[in-house]
């Protein structure tokens, strides 16, 4: 077993190393800010640690991705800036082929609960972006998705995902 050297958070997601099944719980247009229809889908993903500790990535599998019931592979890029002591998280999917995102989101962790923001422009509108993470442990972790329509006021639930360990 290795010292853990390093305390300025490059190391927060190394709970979620490993193979994970997924409870998702979404809306079924997260885009459309009048939507609430909610759908619900497994999926599966696998994170592994890159560049030393300072990056992982997830590759995310879902067989059937509500409403259209299509497959849907994507990944998830995250990279530690020690710098700043923040956390960039890039979604990568077919939706925008060959791409990251402009505005990643960014972020970091105060004990098992982690916030990360962007700002995206949705349907014309500038809209707040917030993720939580939160650890639950060996077995378990929750990752959430909302929206603010108003500055970050109000935030608006629309994607909920739970994590259970399956290595």
């Amino acid at each position: 077993m290795t010292e853990n050297t390093h305390s300025d958070g490059r190391h927060d997601f190394d709970f979620f190393h490993g193979h994970w099944r997924t409870r998702n719980r979404k809306l079924a247009d997260v885009l459309d800010r009048d939507c609430t229809t909610w759908v619900e889908f497994d999926s599966t993903l696998r994170c592994e640690p890159v560049l030393g500790g300072l990056g992982n990535v997830e590759p995310f599998s879902a067989p059937a991705m509500p409403p259209s019931g299509e497959p849907l592979d994507a990944m998830t890029l995250r990279l530690f800036d020690p710098r700043t002591g923040n956390w960039r998280i890039w979604w990568i999917s077919p939706r925008q082929p060959g791409l990251l995102d402009d505005n990643p989101m960014e972020g970091r962790f105060s004990g098992t609960h982690g916030e990360f923001f962007a700002v995206e422009i949705i349907n014309g509108d500038e809209v707040r972006v917030k993720w939580d993470w939160d650890d639950f442990g060996p077995q378990g972790a929750r990752w959430e998705q909302r929206f603010s329509y108003d500055d970050g006021v109000t935030w608006h639930l629309n994607w909920s995902s739970v994590h259970t360990r399956s290595d």
